[in-house]
């Protein structure tokens, strides 16, 4: 396939981002809105075309992507009514972006296999600026031939492409990488709430913090955003409901292998009260403010 015509499921945030790039750098485009239709009228200005259908979308493509919130989505793309798998044919890839579940992915695998369709499982890291910019981190879960046919594809929309071992690995990865980020999200917030409970300026804590080893990407989209935009919690554009399905995967994944998940479960549970607090369609760096409703302090400087 030298031009392989492309399918799209999922125009959100990441998903707009990543099938501009894809109509922008030549690839015939197929999609299908989620809920949005802005995003759908823009990929259609610039020379997609729209299917009614998941199963339109399959049979006017080569390969289609899957850009959906979990696994629920996946399932209803893949064998929901009019979907994927109802116009499968041999030859066909399907490639999930998405944060899925690895038992969601094996059991899709296994589905669309003898219909002679490849289910590759590659979520992606970074956010939807990095998205909009074609400079995305994708983990492949594929075999070396299959990989070696997307990688050009992938190229149209990823700055790193990483193949990280057989099918079934790139969820897994993706999962463990969220696990470490939302460790060091909930631990950035519950400092916040110690400081501020016992006097310490937060200030001190982040100038601190910034100069060793202890400091990171995501404390500075938390702490280093919060204190120089006077209380933007909007540094790291991911936000609390999906953070917790992502943890709740994981320790899924964590009991299945099985593996202790004492700080898993930690990170899930606090997760899951800041989203029972009425966060839940908030960043994660909100995360600071469910800290101040617990804990009684004011963290956040407010104007």
């Amino acid at each position: 396939m030298a031009n392989p015509r492309i399918g799209f499921i999922g125009t959100g945030l990441m998903g707009h981002g990543i099938a501009k790039n894809l109509v922008e750098k030549g690839f015939p485009l197929t999609v299908r809105a989620n809920r949005n239709r802005a995003p759908v009228e823009d990929l259609i200005s610039r020379g997609a075309k729209e299917a009614k259908t998941y199963a339109d979308v399959a049979r006017a493509s080569d390969i289609v992507f899957l850009c959906v919130t979990g696994a629920p989505q996946v399932e209803e793309a893949v064998f929901g009514k009019d979907g994927v798998a109802s116009a499968a044919r041999a030859g066909l890839i399907v490639v999930d972006t998405s944060t899925s579940e690895p038992a969601t992915t094996t059991k899709t695998r296994d589905a669309l296999a003898p219909l002679g369709v490849k289910f590759v499982d590659a979520p992606l890291a970074r956010t939807p600026v990095e998205a909009e910019a074609g400079r995305l981190n994708i983990m492949v879960g594929a075999d070396d031939a299959t990989f070696a046919q997307l990688k050009p594809v992938l190229q149209a929309f990823c700055e790193n492409i990483f193949h990280v071992g057989p099918a079934g690995h790139g969820i897994i990865l993706k999962l463990i990488n969220n696990f470490v980020a939302q460790a060091i999200c909930t631990a950035t917030a519950e400092a916040c709430a110690a400081a501020a409970k016992s006097g310490l300026s937060i200030k001190k804590l982040h100038e601190v913090i910034s100069a060793g080893a202890v400091n990171s990407g995501i404390f500075q989209m938390i702490v280093g955003k919060m204190l120089e935009g006077n209380g933007d919690l909007t540094g790291l554009k991911f936000t609390l409901v999906n953070a917790m399905k992502d943890l709740r995967y994981y320790t899924h994944l964590a009991e299945s292998l099985p593996v202790p998940c004492i700080v898993g479960e930690a990170v899930h549970q606090s997760l899951v009260t800041a989203n029972l607090l009425g966060f839940g369609d908030k960043y994660v760096a909100s995360l600071v403010e469910a800290q101040e409703k617990l804990s009684g302090v004011a963290i956040v400087p407010r104007k």
